[in-house]
């Protein structure tokens, strides 16, 4: 039987808290920054956790379930 394997794109782009929850890097922070605030920049620094909607696709991409 060959070995089930985790989707390589999504190993990179999501990671597993301690708590269990899966976190990812928020978007809109590559570019064209001089157009955005502050604030906002800031925001988007932090991490983002995925939403409940898309959290059963996600744990399937990462072999969670």
């Amino acid at each position: 039987m060959p070995k089930v394997k985790t989707n390589s794109s999504a190993k990179k782009r999501f990671k597993v808290t301690g708590t269990g929850k899966i976190t990812h890097q928020k978007s809109f922070k590559r570019h064209i920054l001089t157009k955005k605030s502050k604030k906002r920049k800031r925001a988007l620094r932090k991490d983002g956790v995925v939403a409940k909607a898309n959290l059963d696709f996600v744990m399937r991409l990462l072999r969670l379930k």
